[in-house]
């Protein structure tokens, strides 16, 4: 029976977790919101979970292994390369930023709360922490400008492991300090734990590396390959020293990141599915973990350190952290404002505590609570006000679609054009410097390389992008490329030209799973195009009213003019063929491309 009630409670956790996750992203806003509330409903306020006695001693090993997962997860996204090309500001914001808010962190929680320096010393490296699955949704949301969306992302990426890998550091030595022996002892414990996880993470991560390169293992079990070398290095860094093994899995996450494999971007999206099970588990489990009263026991002393890292010690980090920087004030004001702690702050904290507790270190109760209550300040504070504050501070796009057209013909550029006098954000990518002449004279936003090319990838930010256009002559590579941005801006929002119908041998055709949506028409293609724009056609506006509708419009068109898109009045745009939901009042512009005038 107990063990029903356990599948019961863990399919509970689970399905919520999901079903929140993409509630939250239904209603755009934070799921991570959602998420503090159902832990507190399903533990505390119903008793429907009560970690501690459901899961018992299965509760450390399924953090732990929750939160060695989430770090590799911050280690495959931290590119050294990248790291290098990026500005002074990115430099400035994980080197002194992180030391400035550690040292403020330390220091106040330690004479204001009363931490003692143990429990201080974990309490600053964590609020380090701002994480990545919790920043990266909300830039999504805000459709940030690429340069502060660019330094958060960073910032966050970087930081995640940083954080984590300080916390492993200071455990680690008050654990050997504490055993009564000479300082060169806990150097050299120290020393060994950094020792086991570059040659574990580092050497694990080079064979795996070479036996995917030389083909030595299927594709079917790259995935799974992954998942347990995650469980390998994490095991055997803490056998050889205790806590050690975060710290591997970041550095195995890190070197599979720099081995330039080609099944990297699978591998990411694999790693990105198991992370959102964990962050959505994880961050139920150790809410509905939290006693109430111990968040009722939080004095004023620790609201008013809560108040000085979300209000002070964030401004006066950034600030002193850019300092003679090319960083602009709305800039420097918006990203010092934004910096919500997520689920590796939670499941370190979480992780951390009772062992803390264990030892009897004065404070170590208050750090679970006070972490939790910053995660839960910051999401709410931060969450809310980001799209707001960006706007305000011209730091967001005024639109919430942004459309990248791959390929830079003459009718495409007229395309581009038109989208960009109704104030539609649009980038042209084309691989051919002459071929952009014509954009780059109407000041349309272009793009010169290969935008399949890993290289793109690292200069062009695309966090404004929410649909992609593939409009060149070649119908294989426009495939390609709406497959290769499928996973990241959804199949719906990937586009491509017409395939060429042939009914009676469909096998000429990709297969619907990895072409894009057809644009327009799937009996007009690109050479159509090219002819009717050579014979004069061109791309209008037509306005749209209550008194002037779509219906009306449609009616009066010439027969073989052909409905490109239409724009609502909350600046969405939805390209044709639409669905007929999206043709209601709220219509403020149809772009149509018409013929000349005979």
């Amino acid at each position: 029976m107990q063990h029903q009630h356990l599948t019961e409670i863990m399919a509970s956790i689970i399905i919520v977790g999901i079903v929140l996750q993409w509630l939250g992203w239904r209603l755009k806003i934070p799921a991570l919101i959602l998420l503090i509330i159902a832990g507190f409903v399903l533990g505390p306020i119903t008793g429907w979970i009560n970690p501690k006695e459901d899961l018992g001693d299965i509760m450390h090993p399924i953090i732990s292994l929750g939160v060695a997962i989430i770090l590799f997860e911050g280690g495959v996204n931290l590119k050294w390369h990248e790291f290098k090309q990026n500005s002074q500001v990115i430099n400035r914001l994980v080197t002194w930023n992180v030391l400035v808010t550690f040292s403020l962190g330390v220091v106040a929680s330690h004479y204001l709360v009363g931490l003692s320096m143990p429990v201080a010393l974990i309490f600053g490296a964590i609020i380090i922490v701002t994480g990545p699955t919790v920043i990266v949704p909300l830039l999504k949301q805000a459709n940030l400008n690429r340069r502060p969306a660019a330094l958060l992302k960073w910032e966050g990426i970087i930081n995640d492991p940083i954080g984590a890998l300080l916390v492993v550091l200071i455990y680690g030595y008050y654990m050997l300090s504490e055993s009564e022996t000479l300082i060169i002892d806990v150097i050299i414990g120290l020393g060994l734990s950094l020792f086991t996880s570059l040659i574990l993470g580092v050497g694990i991560g080079h064979i795996i590396a070479e036996s995917f390169k030389k083909g030595k293992v299927p594709e079917h079990l790259k995935s799974p390959i992954i998942l347990i070398s995650i469980f390998l290095v994490y095991t055997l860094a803490n056998l050889v020293q205790s806590e050690a093994g975060l710290m591997a899995t970041t550095i195995l996450g890190i070197t599979l990141a720099n081995t330039r494999l080609s099944s990297l971007d699978e591998l990411r999206r694999f790693k990105e599915y198991v992370t959102i099970l964990l962050v959505s588990t994880i961050f139920i489990i150790l809410t509905a973990d939290i006693d109430p009263e111990i968040l009722q026991r939080l004095g004023w002393e620790s609201w008013l350190l809560l108040f000085l890292i979300i209000f002070i010690f964030r401004p006066v980090s950034v600030y002193l952290s850019t300092i003679k920087t090319n960083i602009k004030w709305k800039e420097r004001l918006f990203i010092a404002w934004v910096a919500p702690r997520g689920i590796v702050a939670a499941a370190i904290a979480g992780l951390f505590s009772p062992q803390l507790m264990e030892k009897g270190y004065v404070g170590a109760e208050l750090l679970l609570p006070l972490v939790f209550a910053l995660i839960i300040l910051t999401v709410v504070f931060h969450g809310l006000s980001i799209g707001w504050l960006a706007k305000k501070l011209d730091l967001a796009s005024n639109h919430p679609d942004g459309l990248m057209l791959i390929g830079a013909s003459s009718w495409c550029i007229a395309l581009a054009s038109e989208l960009k006098k109704n104030e539609i954000p649009v980038l042209i990518v084309d691989k051919k410097w002459d071929n952009l002449k014509p954009a780059r004279m109407q000041s349309i936003p272009t793009f010169y390389g290969e935008i399949l090319a890993e290289r793109t990838e690292e200069v062009l930010e695309l966090s404004h992008i929410t649909k992609l256009l593939a409009l060149t002559s070649n119908k294989s590579y426009n495939t390609l490329v709406c497959s290769q941005f499928a996973p990241e801006l959804g199949q719906n929002n990937v586009y491509e030209i017409g395939w060429y119908e042939i009914k009676e041998n469909e096998k000429k055709i990709p297969s619907e799973a990895v072409r894009g949506n057809t644009l327009f028409d799937s009996e007009i293609y690109y050479s159509d195009f090219v002819a009717k724009f050579r014979e004069g056609w061109k791309f209008q506006t037509i306005l749209l009213s209550e008194e002037f509708t779509y219906e009306d419009a449609i009616n009066k068109k010439k027969d073989d003019s052909l409905t490109i898109a239409i724009i609502t009045k909350s600046e969405h745009i939805f390209l044709y063929p639409f669905e007929e939901d999206k043709i209601d009042k709220d219509l403020k512009i149809l772009i149509m491309f018409i013929p000349p005038k005979k």
